[in-house]
């Protein structure tokens, strides 16, 4: 049994499309991370998910998404890590 996790209709179709560039004009790191926060801060659901259901529609590539991904994961990894040096 497989279960499937439907967050619905996330933006409409101008507003995703309008994440998704703003998704490929981030290259760098710092870029990728500022636009997250802010984004998270305006935000009720998270970037990641929001580039996971974009991933599942086929909506933005598996190389852009695993970059995105990947830095986010990185920098939640790393702020643990320093969290638990503090401890």
């Amino acid at each position: 049994m497989t279960l499937s996790l439907n967050i619905g209709n996330l933006f409409n179709d101008s507003a995703s499309h309008a994440l998704v560039d703003e998704l490929r004009k981030r290259t760098s790191e710092e870029d990728i991370l500022d636009f997250e926060e802010k984004f998270n801060s305006k935000n009720e659901k998270n970037l990641h998910i929001y580039i996971c259901r974009f991933l599942k529609n086929r909506s933005i590539s598996r190389g852009l998404a695993s970059k995105w991904l990947l830095t986010i994961i990185k920098n939640k990894e790393s702020k643990l890590d320093t969290l638990q040096k503090i401890k």
